[in-house]
């Protein structure tokens, strides 16, 4: 496994395992909506840190399993194509990204609940996993053959498109996902074009 793709899934858990042995560590580091600070009386708020701290915790531990099989199986491939160090700064990129479309979402609909999870992350390994391999076969939970990986990502992004407008599945950041998939691509669109003016 290439290391950075090692060093997420490691940190991840290790986080994970903090929260049960720390209880009150996720007040701090989840991400709390603007204006939580007010309705809560002072005793919980939104901090910038929260932009990134949050991608590192999770909700349970199938939360963990299937965002760390995500790294996986997606980050893994595309670090070996970028390398290393843009590989990080472009998982990072689509953490921020879901948390600023999260607190947008928070900001319109009003919930005053924490958001966790690597899934933004995710997401955005996913889109490029697609475009750098799109021929690839994935699995998807609903269908009972394996589909190629471009075919693949554009169903999961109507999925959680339909389930974010719909409100079906509650307590699920679904726009936080595509706000991840969105970051990647905005971050893909930017190597593009530094390549261009290079070349």
């Amino acid at each position: 496994m290439p290391p950075v793709t090692l060093a997420i899934i490691v940190a991840n858990v290790a986080v994970f395992l903090a929260q049960g042995a720390v209880p009150g560590l996720v007040i701090p580091f989840a991400l709390w909506p603007v204006g939580a600070d007010a309705a809560s009386g002072g005793q919980v708020g939104f901090h910038f840190w929260q932009l990134l701290t949050y991608g590192f915790l999770h909700g349970g531990l199938t939360h963990l399993l299937f965002n760390m099989l995500g790294v996986y199986m997606f980050g893994g491939a595309l670090e070996q194509v970028v390398g290393p160090r843009r590989y990080l700064t472009y998982y990072l990129v689509a953490v921020l990204a879901a948390g600023l479309t999260q607190l947008l979402v928070t900001a319109a609909t009003g919930p005053l609940f924490p958001t966790v999870g690597a899934s933004g992350g995710v997401f955005g390994l996913l889109l490029a996993y697609a475009i750098y391999f799109p021929r690839n076969k994935v699995f998807f939970l609903l269908l009972p053959v394996p589909i190629p990986a471009r075919v693949f990502v554009f169903i999961y992004a109507a999925v959680e498109l339909f389930l974010g407008v719909t409100g079906t599945q509650e307590g699920v950041a679904h726009f936080a996902h595509l706000g991840g998939l969105v970051g990647g691509a905005l971050m893909l669109a930017f190597w593009r074009r530094g390549r261009l003016i290079r070349s």
